[in-house]
């Protein structure tokens, strides 16, 4: 690459991560003036500007996104290369980064994540909170090693491997008209007493497919409302009346007392896909599986029949 060595390629790829030099310094554990002499100094060995240091945050030319797709390829095939060696010689250790959107984090992350840490303790792990569309944009900067989302993404580049079908459910007040109904068929739900999650949660867009209303038809609310949070929504409909619609994982952490607001539709259920989600370029095979298996031995074995239900897609 017209003699760039692979510490400059390397800083070319966290600029524009992080879209400012201090950060991208501080991420590969130089100094600033360092790394900003090495772009430099490859923008002068390429002959073209790959930074456009005028804006803050920094932004990345035309020409220069081309160039940092090619780093991304390059540090990829070279990480690739360390896994082989671990690959062949059997060790399970490294790090993962991975992604969560909040619908599943509270609901699925306790249920696996020490048992996989003592399984595999030479693996380090960390788990970030992010609603799908950073996941997406994180694994495509290369900051998230693989993500746990709800699917089909329909998305160039990104490899999709489902874990688990979670049924949607319903969670309505005792003076709502759904309550005193047995199992229930979609066409039945309205926009009445409909509460939401906020936007950028992909299990509002699931819900609104779900109900068939658009979002300007709700009403019979006594606030307009809406939340990060499936427990706030929940709460809300305790205290002010109407519905909303659970995930099965929440769903279950309820007490007792509290299952008999909750309704199932009729078979076949609709269910959201919940997979684990990464670039092609992923390298980090093995860790991958051991995550793979982990959640599958965790969730109850009936979310694992995909033929169970309907797949409710929210893109």
């Amino acid at each position: 690459m017209l003699g760039l060595n692979l510490q400059q390629i390397e800083y070319l790829v966290a600029v524009d991560n992080y879209k400012q030099f201090t950060v991208a310094a501080e991420k590969c554990f130089v100094t600033q003036p360092t790394l900003s002499m090495q772009i430099k100094k490859a923008e002068e060995q390429l002959g073209l500007v790959i930074f456009d240091r005028s804006k803050q945050p920094i932004v990345t030319t035309l020409l220069g996104k081309k160039i940092v797709d090619q780093a991304r390829k390059i540090m990829s095939e070279y990480n690739r290369m360390e896994e082989i060696v671990r690959e062949e010689s059997g060790r399970i250790e490294g790090e993962l980064t991975v992604g969560i959107i909040p619908s599943l984090a509270p609901y699925l992350l306790p249920r696996f994540v020490g048992q996989f840490k003592r399984e595999n303790p030479m693996v380090s792990v960390s788990f970030k909170e992010m609603v799908t569309e950073n996941c997406i944009d994180a694994l495509e900067h290369d900051l998230l090693d693989a993500a746990i989302l709800v699917t089909p993404l329909h998305q160039h580049g990104i490899v999709e491997e489902p874990l688990f079908y979670e049924d949607i459910l319903i969670y309505a007040h005792p003076e709502h008209t759904l309550y005193n109904r047995g199992h229930l068929k979609t066409e039945m739900l309205d926009s009445d007493g409909l509460w939401l999650m906020d936007e950028g949660h992909c299990f509002r867009s699931q819900v609104l497919n779900l109900c068939e209303v658009k979002e300007e038809m709700r009403k019979d609310l006594p606030v307009n409302f809406e939340s990060g949070s499936l427990d706030t929504i929940r709460k809300l409909v305790d205290a002010e009346g109407g519905y909303t619609l659970l995930p099965g994982l929440a769903a279950e952490e309820l007490p007792f007392e509290m299952h008999r607001n909750i309704k199932e539709f009729e078979l076949p259920v609709p269910v959201r896909e919940v997979s684990l989600v990464y670039s092609r370029s992923f390298y980090k095979k093995i860790l991958l599986e051991r995550l793979t298996d982990s959640v599958k031995k965790q969730v109850p074995e009936e979310m694992l029949d995909k033929s169970r239900g309907l797949i409710v897609e929210w893109r």
